[in-house]
């Protein structure tokens, strides 16, 4: 490994502890930190690669990151960066899904989890409210949110989030793509080889067929469906960890009851407080999961290594396979104008989540009101959700 890349790799552990903020805030320290001051690559190159982040499924601030250490070393330093992007921050959520249980029935950390919790919920309303003003620019794509919207409320089920995906990106691929796109198309289509396209969506398949392969009677059972579960998840989150915390709530808590709301939005508020990616609130996940199964705390360490590698593991297959062809697909117009529709649908999905979110505070005025406050201070502020947290905390340690 050569000078250059040893930098490189002594900037992303840099940047692994101070990328507070969620995907917006991460480009904007990439564009710093690793364009303007390195010179890694070129700023047309860091927003392709972060365009084509949110086209593809998966972590975006990961995949924009890997893209980036692919163009500057190869396949071996995008491998090593997604590990030192990765791990910190999925490590402290593990050891705090370890710990969870020992202060669960404390009175006062329930009575500081009471105020976080609603801070946590404002910054899934905030982010829902920025995704639908970003989003939904035509009829089409309102409709297509609200019929998303509805369809999760009465259907429940985890299955309807990827047929909704699906007929939305269909539609509005159908509906703003013009006709002579179909030649180049063609064209494009013909200087691809089909071996490495096969073996590409191979291997997405095949781990994505484990969890209904696997008798549920084997004691193996619960962490490969696990697997299966936060790889799916992968595959269908566009647009980041904010698009991927309203499916797994609705699945996790609501469907399959595999952790409490309590659980879910304590550990969603912890990794809002830490920098690193958002996909890492699948290592708290696995790790509240499998525990509350009975697995102790190995097992807990085993949900959060399955949690954590079944989700980002489709996003970084996606991105290492497809940056070397970008300069062809991304000419392809059906592939872009299918985001339009897979975007409304997603801010459907996170509305969804907002309503079951809500829900459990019932008469609590105080919630109401924290999450409001969280709302506004976001939207008319600078102050970052990270700080809102701590706010949080403190105010549930002094009142």
């Amino acid at each position: 490994m050569n000078k250059r890349s040893l930098l490189f790799l002594r900037d992303v552990l840099m940047y692994t502890f101070t990328a507070f903020g969620g995907p917006q805030a991460h480009i904007a320290v990439l564009l710093r930190e690793f364009v303007q001051k390195r010179g890694y690559i070129t700023e047309e190159e860091l927003m392709e690669l972060n365009a084509l982040s949110q086209v593809l499924p998966g972590p975006s601030s990961t995949q924009t990151l890997v893209g980036i250490a692919w163009k500057v070393g190869g396949l071996q330093l995008a491998l090593i960066t997604f590990l030192i992007w990765i791990l910190p921050s999925a490590a402290i959520m593990g050891m705090a899904a370890i710990s969870y249980k020992m202060f669960a029935n404390q009175a006062k950390f329930n009575h500081v989890v009471s105020y976080v919790q609603p801070v946590a919920v404002g910054i899934v309303a905030y982010a829902t409210f920025s995704f639908a003003h970003k989003f939904l620019k035509t009829k089409v794509s309102t409709m297509l949110a609200i019929g998303s919207l509805i369809a999760t409320l009465i259907l429940q089920n985890a299955y309807a989030f990827p047929l909704l995906i699906l007929l939305g990106g269909i539609l509005s691929s159908a509906m703003e793509t013009q006709p002579q796109e179909n030649e180049l198309r063609v064209k494009l289509y013909s200087n691809v080889n089909p071996n490495k396209v096969a073996y590409f969506i191979g291997i997405l398949l095949f781990f994505a067929a484990l969890g209904a392969v696997i008798n549920q009677t084997s004691p193996f059972s619960l962490p490969i469906r696990l697997f299966e579960n936060f790889y799916r998840n992968g595959i269908l989150t566009f647009g980041g960890g904010q698009v991927m915390v309203p499916l797994l709530y609705t699945e996790f808590v609501e469907v399959k009851h595999y952790l409490s709301s309590s659980e879910f939005l304590s550990g969603y508020a912890l990794q809002q407080a830490l920098p690193g990616p958002t996909f890492s609130f699948t290592s708290f996940l696995g790790g509240i999961t499998l525990g509350n199964k009975g697995y102790g705390v190995g097992g807990q360490i085993v949900g959060s290594l399955v949690a954590v590698i079944g989700v980002n593991t489709p996003g970084l297959i996606l991105i290492l396979f497809i940056v070397p062809f970008w300069e062809d697909l991304k000419k392809i117009t059906r592939i872009k104008n299918s985001l339009s529709g897979i975007n409304a649908v997603a801010v459907g999905f996170m509305a969804t989540a907002l309503i079951l979110l809500v829900r459990p505070f019932g008469g609590n005025w105080v919630a109401y009101l924290l999450m409001a406050c969280t709302f506004l201070l976001l939207k008319f502020t600078k102050i970052k959700a990270p700080l809102i947290i701590i706010m949080g905390v403190i105010l549930g340690l002094i009142v």
